[in-house]
């Protein structure tokens, strides 16, 4: 004899619905997982917390004290005036005016005109001098006939000085420099001449030599003549 299933009791019919139950059932618990709180364990005995005490200051009440101004000085006390008698002479103080009459005659102090003294200039180097002494036949602006100036004293003292007289007084060989200082015035003369060199004849030949210098046009200052201060190195080979 043949059995035959019940068509309820095959389970094959039922398997959609126990998959999506498994489906619902996983995602639930799949979510109360990542909701799932976890909480601090409390620890009950914490021990005694050390608390430092807060320092109570006393704060002093104080009181403002204005200071009271001193009451302000009285007033002086007015003059005493004297009553005087109606009897009674006042001697009454007299002005005297300070204009003066037409007629009155005013002595007036005579007033004495001051001259300035007129400013002397001294001796001026060459150096500085603003406008130098003009040698004969030099021509040229300031500075062409400055130069002018030092060329022709040197081809001068050149042409005249004794060069020889340096050997014939037996100095050592070398170089010798004879100094000589002299002074062209107000009038163009040269005055003041003096030397210092090696030996007293080589001094007296540097002399001898600027005075026969021409005479010059004088130098000035400030558009006046004045005497020109001028150094000459005369320098001599000893062979």
């Amino acid at each position: 004899m043949e059995t035959k299933k019940n068509p309820k009791a095959n389970l094959e019919n039922y398997s959609k619905l126990f998959l999506q139950l498994g489906l619902v059932l996983a995602l639930l618990i799949t979510y109360l997982s990542i909701e799932f709180k976890t909480f601090d364990r409390e620890l009950d005995d914490l021990g005694m917390a050390n608390l430092s005490e807060e320092i109570e200051e006393d704060i002093p009440i104080t009181e403002r004290i204005e200071q009271i101004k001193p009451p302000p000085p009285p007033p002086p006390a007015p003059e005493k005036i004297e009553v005087v008698e109606d009897e009674k002479e006042v001697e009454e103080t007299m002005l005297e005016s300070t204009e003066t009459d037409e007629n009155e005659v005013v002595e007036v102090e005579e007033i004495e005109e001051v001259v300035e003294a007129e400013e002397v200039l001294d001796d001026v180097p060459f150096a500085i001098i603003e406008d130098a002494p003009i040698y004969p036949g030099c021509k040229g602006n300031k500075a062409a006939l400055k130069k002018c100036l030092q060329e022709k004293i040197m081809k001068h003292v050149s042409r005249k000085f004794n060069t020889g007289l340096a050997g014939d007084l037996g100095l050592d060989p070398g170089k010798k420099r004879v100094i000589v200082v002299f002074k062209i015035d107000k009038s163009g003369n040269i005055v003041d001449v003096r030397a210092r060199g090696p030996h007293a004849r080589l001094e007296k030949e540097g002399i001898k030599v600027v005075k026969m210098l021409p005479k010059m046009i004088p130098g000035k200052q400030r558009g006046r003549p004045v005497g020109v201060k001028y150094t000459l190195p005369i320098t001599l080979q000893v062979e």
